[in-house]
């Protein structure tokens, strides 16, 4: 599966120790393996992109990462690999992949989830020269790390206004891949969208399974099974943050004719889910692939980023989709949304990051 371009011998290496890798490093200078980048000052080799479970495809979380990888080698001059975790992977091998990618010369290394902080927490500290980031984690404290996080529950408590709403049937459901603090988080904007429009609506939740090793990031076939069962309870519109699991909860959402309310990227515009798009009423944003951007800019403009780095609905790389005609043509709906947005930037209202 590598497509490798530059340091075959090495990344085959790591592709055979640590996961697959699933781009090449594309660009170089001719001087020892490493871009210039756009400014012609930036010495490294590109960006080491490791992604979490589900891996690249998962038409979400991580796609959302991949997507903001291309865009700065694109527009920085620079290369990159990208890495897939391996099945059934330990501890040691996600250390093992971090410390080879800084060890190889990319500047910065990312790892794309939470799975990631102890190893980047343990090689930071070898490698003090290379900027390292993390998403969905903050409690990697070093000089050279960047913690990429977000408020996921901004967008999930527009998702929830969107889903209250939206339902016919005063009956919505919200499933979550894994049981986890940072899932957690989706399901209390969530609830506490809907019940800001109307308290009464019934609330179906679930959760894939307790363990992310236990496939709820990665398994479309639990996402549909959930799904199947929330909507014989009797909800219409299912919000799911899942992953490539979350495939499965809009497929099954979308065969019979219900709203789905996608998570990360804006899944209406994913090729995988062409075939149910017109189902997917929006999808709350978490632009990762923004903050995978702006975290190489950084880098190549010699100022790293540093320190949290908190992603909100002000910003801009927190927010909800309405790619889809049919949702903009929901007036009172669209009208809800942009209202509950105004309030939260305005400070009139504070989502709850706990259910």
């Amino acid at each position: 599966m590598a497509r490798l371009f530059v340091a075959v011998a090495a990344l085959a290496l790591l592709a055979t120790a640590c996961g697959e890798t699933s781009s090449d490093a594309a660009k170089d200078d001719g001087k020892d393996g490493k871009g210039s980048g756009s400014s012609g000052s930036y010495d490294g080799k590109g960006i080491g992109l490791a992604y979490d479970i589900g891996g690249q495809g998962d038409q979400s979380f991580n796609d959302a990462a991949h997507a903001g990888y291309e865009r700065a080698r694109k527009d920085f001059g620079i290369g990159g690999v990208d890495m897939e975790p391996g099945d059934g992977e330990s501890s040691a091998d996600k250390v093992q992949r971090i410390e080879q990618l800084a060890r190889q010369g990319y500047d910065p290394v990312i790892g794309v989830g939470f799975i990631y902080a102890p190893a980047i927490q343990e090689v930071a500290k070898k490698f003090p020269d290379t900027t390292f980031g993390i998403v969905d984690d903050n409690t990697v404290k070093a000089g050279n790390v960047a913690d990429l996080v977000f408020h996921e529950e901004q967008g999930s408590y527009l998702a929830g206004v969107a889903a209250a709403k939206a339902t016919k049937a005063d009956h919505v459901g919200f499933i979550g891949g894994v049981d986890i603090p940072i899932i957690h988080k989706f399901e209390a904007g969530f609830v506490q969208g809907v019940k800001s429009v109307d308290p009464k609506i019934k609330i179906e939740k679930r959760y894939l399974t307790e363990k992310p090793e236990e496939g709820g990031f990665a398994s479309p076939d639990k996402g549909q099974d959930a799904a199947s069962g929330q909507l014989e309870a009797g909800a219409d519109v299912l919000y799911h943050a899942a992953g490539l699991s979350g495939q499965g909860v809009i497929q099954e959402v979308g065969s019979q004719r219900k709203w789905a309310i996608g998570v990360d990227s804006d899944q209406y515009k994913q090729k995988a889910l062409a075939k149910y798009r017109k189902y997917i009423l929006g999808s709350a944003l978490k632009d990762v692939g923004g903050a995978v951007y702006d975290l190489a800019g950084s880098v190549v403009k010699g100022k790293p980023m540093t320190g949290t780095q908190r992603y909100d609905l002000r910003s801009g790389r927190v927010g909800f989709a309405d790619s889809n005609p049919a949702y903009r043509d929901m007036k009172e709906v669209v009208a809800a949304v942009e209202q509950a947005k105004r309030d939260i930037v305005d400070g009139k209202v504070e989502v709850s990051a706990r259910p």
